[in-house]
């Protein structure tokens, strides 16, 4: 049995003289929840609908399982899951319905029909509009019946291109939560704006950028990486009452082994200073109590952030700033 659910190598697709995807090449281990990121426009989208065998690429092969999704389309498909950004479904059809005709083209044996179709509309929270039409569904229920439709017949591959676009802040929440549960059973290649919702739900992070992996790592170890990898803001005030010279202040915490930059912050009224001191993968906070003592500071706030996967991305794939 293949160890990677998804295998790309050297992928190229061409819209004329437009190259959408650039030799992409990774691979996903069964089991792992991917965040699949870039801008509009980097070529996700194409990768994904090659992968879901909706499109045939110019050049190299992609593989689900041990299966050319070219060469053995039928095959392949049996073992995905796809909910495309626009998630097309039939309006004028009943939820329940549609789902018995999706059970019906997805080859479902008559005899489990029944049963796949309960729990996927129990998992996809479905079980109160089954008797409805489409049509009378908002946003979330519709993205609901999208994602019952995908997992009816218990694929090994789940693919969900912008799978939360449009939905309220509510409905996000709800269909984060059923991805991450989907995601303890299934592999999971999710394509999203919502960088946060990578952060909660996916353990590894690929980026790309006009059809070139630029990242591959997890979310944690991508935004350590990154130049100025964390933050400690600080709150200081004299410890004697004094007066504080900024200036003075800053350069001793510029001077700190391991920061590379300190910016200004809010401080906390009158007395105090606040400040935000980048470093790298290093913990300066010793240090900073030892130049706070030096320097006869009272630290009235420490706060250790890290640099966020916005920033990091906005890094990778700026391409303003690469010029």
């Amino acid at each position: 049995m293949p160890s990677s659910m998804i295998r790309i190598e050297g992928l190229t697709k061409h819209y004329g003289p437009t190259q959408a995807v650039k030799g992409l090449t990774f691979e996903v281990p069964k089991g792992q929840v991917v965040g699949f990121l870039g801008p509009n426009g980097a070529g996700k989208s194409t990768t994904m609908r090659i992968l879901a065998g909706s499109l045939n690429p110019t050049g190299g092969r992609a593989f689900v399982g041990d299966l050319d999704v070219v060469e053995n389309p039928v095959a392949a498909r049996k073992l995905i899951g796809y909910l495309p950004e626009s998630n097309p479904l039939y309006d004028e059809m009943m939820v329940l319905d549609y789902l018995r005709f999706v059970a019906d083209v997805r080859d479902v044996p008559k005899d489990l029909r029944a049963a796949r179709i309960k729990s996927a509309a129990e998992r996809c929270g479905l079980t109160g509009v089954v008797s409805k039409d489409i049509n009378q569904l908002s946003r979330g229920y519709r993205q609901r019946v999208g994602l019952a439709a995908a997992i009816l017949h218990e694929p090994d591959l789940l693919i969900l291109d912008e799978p939360t676009a449009g939905l309220d802040p509510n409905q996000i929440v709800e269909i984060r939560h059923l991805i991450k549960e989907l995601g303890k059973e299934k592999t999971v290649i999710l394509s999203t704006h919502i960088l946060s919702e990578v952060q909660s739900t996916c353990s590894r992070v690929l980026i790309i950028n006009e059809g070139r992996l630029v990242a591959d790592d997890t979310p944690e170890r991508l935004t350590a990486r990154s130049e100025g990898g964390g933050a400690v803001n600080v709150v200081v005030a004299h410890r004697h009452g004094g007066a504080l010279d900024a200036a003075t202040i800053k350069a001793a915490l510029s001077a700190m082994a391991g920061v590379s930059g300190v910016d200004d912050a809010e401080g906390e009224g009158s007395g105090t200073l606040g400040f935000r001191v980048r470093h790298g993968a290093e913990d300066i906070r010793r240090t900073l109590f030892e130049t706070a003592v030096k320097h006869d500071l009272t630290l009235l706030e420490v706060h250790r952030t890290q640099v966020s996967l916005e920033e990091t991305f906005r890094k990778l794939t700026d391409t303003r700033r690469a010029a």
